[in-house]
């Protein structure tokens, strides 16, 4: 399985009650994210089999533009696993309920996310990786310890486009 890890996109600023907090939607940087970061896994081929979200709201935004971009026709699955509060084994029983998957994307939220990711790839969750809204994490599961192929944000990949946008060949003239 190859296990794509998301981090919800920009949601603006948290709110004091978490009641209201879980209703929080994405603002329009966070939109932006999602559409650089649904382009960047489209060039990059990836086809998710199956797209399962946090249930709070800017996670399940995240999980639908990403899903939209990539031409996911599926509907986006909601998980207590990837929400605050969850534990390393609530997040190893919902991989196990996809292993028969190729492509699973996953959208949840730091700390969760990079606690989960560091304790895939060593094991015992001594790798500190940093995951800003909307990076996201390529794991091969098949590995063991399972290993950690890329992990793009939303920075890198607008810097990406930036550079593959400009040509690289110079203006010279051939009269």
């Amino acid at each position: 399985m190859n296990l794509y890890l998301m981090r919800h996109a920009n949601a603006g600023v948290p709110r004091e009650s978490a009641k209201l907090d879980a209703k929080r939607g994405l603002v329009a940087e966070g939109k932006e994210q999602c559409m650089i970061m649904g382009r960047m896994l489209g060039a990059l081929k990836v086809q998710p089999d199956i797209i399962v979200s946090s249930p709070l709201k800017r996670a399940l935004q995240t999980a639908q533009f990403v899903g939209n971009e990539l031409g996911y026709e599926g509907k986006v699955e909601v998980s207590p696993a990837l929400e605050f509060g969850a534990t390393y084994a609530d997040f190893q029983k919902m991989l196990e309920k996809y292993a028969d998957r190729q492509d699973v994307l996953v959208v949840g939220h730091n700390p969760n996310l990079f606690q989960f990711l560091g304790r895939l790839i060593t094991g015992n969750g001594g790798a500190g990786v940093r995951m800003r809204k909307g990076s996201v994490a390529r794991i091969d599961m098949e590995k063991h310890p399972p290993l950690l192929q890329w992990l793009i944000d939303p920075r890198m990949a607008r810097w990406i486009y930036a550079s593959v946008a400009k040509s690289s060949r110079s203006k010279t003239s051939r009269k």
